[in-house]
């Protein structure tokens, strides 16, 4: 069934050039980039502080899987800092809970594994939550991979599709992908949505999928005129498409597709941390903050409401 094209919760494209970016296989997939750390805030100081485990509450930190290479979600600035929307807001919760939270770069396709071995406590990447995801299914074949996680949401966000500027060969849909080759990065939803458009092209006009580790490979080998097409979430590629190349390099095709809630995975046992961070996300929700971290990074358009825990389909 070819994923629907509704134009919802769509994020603004307004990204600050301010924060232009530099441009889930196995734990030995992990990189090898020191720690960063976001957020930290007084425990005495911290509201929530006393709802965390007791365990992270006297560390006084969170361990954060997270792909550093997806602006303007989570990446490095020039000064090697890392930035964006979803350490802007582990820095708002921190605060809350007293504690830091720690980035740990890694693969995407490796995060739930490193997550399921005890690498991390949570992973906070950009990850659409899902059935597949909660219940550790693998969506191309239906079989149980792994050990499913549980979300705690904090946004709403589609996939999109994006060429040369200029050079769009027709494509507006995912239908227009038959024939053509497609970037993507590997373990994320541009990749599985890409896997069900090949099973419906014609013979004669195969879709071939080339799935990168993470998506600033995607991104060159398009600008090489490698691929036809690339896809990403909406928000980097809209972010992609105005910072790459002073804006000159890429542009967006078509709407975005699945828009679905980005969550903070972490183990289904973990349910008192699980908790804590819904009320502190929930809180920064309702201290006027959040609204203006979105406004930052290009985001104000997927806002929710509340967070909630497993709000995927």
């Amino acid at each position: 069934m070819s994923p629907s094209s509704t134009r919802t919760y769509l994020f603004s494209v307004g990204v600050s050039l301010a924060c232009t970016a530099l441009l889930l296989t196995g734990c030995g997939d992990q990189t090898s980039d020191k720690n960063e750390s976001s957020g930290s805030g007084s425990a005495d100081a911290a509201p929530l502080a006393g709802r965390l485990p007791a365990a992270i509450r006297d560390k006084r930190v969170i361990k954060v899987g997270s792909d550093i290479a997806y602006a303007p979600v989570e990446f490095k600035d020039n000064s090697g800092k890392v930035v964006g929307l979803d350490p802007d807001l582990a820095v708002a919760m921190g605060k809350q809970l007293g504690v830091t939270f720690q980035f740990d770069n890694g693969t995407f396709d490796a995060l739930l594994i490193g997550l399921r071995s005890g690498r991390y406590d949570i992973v906070m990447s950009a990850m659409g939550d899902n059935k597949n995801r909660q219940e550790g299914i693998d969506p191309n074949t239906g079989k149980k991979v792994g050990e499913g996680v549980d979300f705690v949401d904090y946004l709403t966000a589609g996939v999109s599709l994006y060429t040369r500027k200029g050079d769009t060969q027709g494509i507006t849909t995912w239908d227009d992908l038959c024939g053509k080759k497609l970037a993507v990065q590997r373990g994320t939803t541009s990749e599985d949505l890409a896997k069900q458009q090949a099973t419906k092209c014609p013979s004669g006009r195969k879709l071939t999928i080339e799935a990168f580790d993470d998506d600033q490979q995607a991104q060159t080998r398009l600008r090489s005129g490698g691929v036809d097409a690339a896809s990403s979430d909406f928000p980097v590629a809209a972010y992609a498409t105005k910072t790459s190349g002073d804006g000159k390099d890429f542009e967006m095709v078509g709407d975005q597709v699945e828009a679905a809630p980005y969550g903070i995975a972490l183990s289904k046992d973990d349910t008192q941390l699980r908790d804590a961070l819904q009320a502190a996300m929930n809180a920064v929700i309702k201290s006027g903050e959040y609204p203006k971290i979105l406004e930052r990074w290009g985001a104000r358009d997927g806002a929710v409401k509340e967070s909630a825990v497993n709000g995927g389909k």
